[in-house]
């Protein structure tokens, strides 16, 4: 039986009840072992989510990123075409605004001038609701990273970030869902093959 609806309801309760200082410091552990990984520290071209409410916080990794001279591109959601554009950030204090559901996105202004070919993209930095250590992911519903990893960034690297109560021992998976090669938690990093 598939409760997949339930899990992700469940999951997302817990991690919301998160006290916001422990979440930062959960963050901040995630964050130092995905800059440890060889895959992130070779990577030129990264496409990193921006955090919203009770995500991994990604808006101080997307900074050291870009202090490190990489390329960091980060999702618009189309929302008509059910798909997310990759748009090269510079600045995420001056780059991003309120978007979709009020998620941070960057500004229209850029959406032409900084698209990026999703092609050229070496990581692919992934949030969710629900993991398992197989590399098994839900998202939120709309399947937009599902479409994105699939069709137009087949090639990179997918991790996730997740606080360690994010994980179950199983997630039921449609053929569509796209699982993951690394997630990443306060504890210690998942190495998935994908299925």
């Amino acid at each position: 039986m598939n409760d997949n609806p339930y899990l992700r309801q469940q999951t997302l309760a817990l991690r919301n009840e998160l006290d916001p200082a422990l979440r930062r410091e959960k963050s901040e552990q995630i964050a130092a072992s995905l800059l440890t990984l060889p895959e992130i520290r070779q990577a030129s071209t990264l496409f990193v989510y921006v955090n919203f409410r009770s995500e991994v916080e990604t808006l101080p990794v997307i900074k050291r990123f870009l202090e490190n001279n990489k390329q960091v591109t980060v999702p618009v959601t189309m929302v008509a075409e059910k798909k997310l554009l990759a748009v090269r950030i510079t600045n995420p204090d001056q780059d991003l605004q309120s978007g979709y559901c009020g998620i941070p996105e960057p500004a229209p202004r850029l959406w032409k001038t900084n698209s990026t070919n999703p092609a050229s993209i070496d990581a692919v930095i992934v949030p969710g609701s629900v993991f398992d250590k197989r590399g098994g992911r839900l998202g939120y519903g709309g399947g937009y990273y599902d479409r994105f990893l699939s069709l137009n960034a087949s090639r990179a690297i997918r991790i996730a970030l997740a606080y360690e109560l994010q994980l179950v021992d199983r997630i039921y998976l449609e053929p569509h869902d796209q699982p993951m090669d690394r997630i990443i938690t306060e504890d210690k990093i998942y190495f998935c093959r994908r299925i």
